[in-house]
């Protein structure tokens, strides 16, 4: 283990807004020189093993809003999560770790996800690694 300020999120809501949150956090605590940890739980497992990482959606009370954000991202060359994630390992110390168990609840095979994630590891062990991060996000 590193001796840099970890950084934990727990990315469980797997909304656009939500999961750019993810993204920009990460990728700026990553390059801010903090060791990064993304935890990826229930619907963020699920997006990621069906491909949608990146596809813009968001919650209902937002809907409306859907076609103008999309548009405003386009304009403005916002990167994709995907693209933030590998950005943040090239600047910096970042790990996406998918729970063993929100794979099995998601129905999720490991395989799905297996070459976008750096590990899967059961929940014992991710709070283990988890224990006395400076920061710690539930998403």
């Amino acid at each position: 283990m590193s001796s840099l300020p970890r950084f934990i999120i727990y990315a469980h809501n797997a909304t656009y807004d939500k999961l750019h949150q993810v993204a920009t956090l990460g990728l700026t605590a990553s390059a801010m020189g903090k060791e990064v940890t993304v935890v990826l739980l229930f619907w963020t497992i699920k997006k990621l093993a069906e491909g949608n990482i990146n596809k813009v959606d968001f919650p209902p009370e937002y809907q409306a809003y859907h076609d103008e954000v999309t548009r405003l991202l386009a304009e403005r060359k916002v990167p994709q999560i995907s693209e933030m994630f590998e950005d943040a390992k090239k600047v910096g110390q970042f790990r996406l770790i998918a729970c063993s168990a929100g794979l099995e609840y998601m129905g999720v095979d490991a395989d799905a996800v297996a070459k976008s994630v750096d590990e899967v590891m059961g929940l014992p062990a991710i709070l283990a690694m988890a224990a006395g991060a400076e920061t710690t996000l539930f998403i």
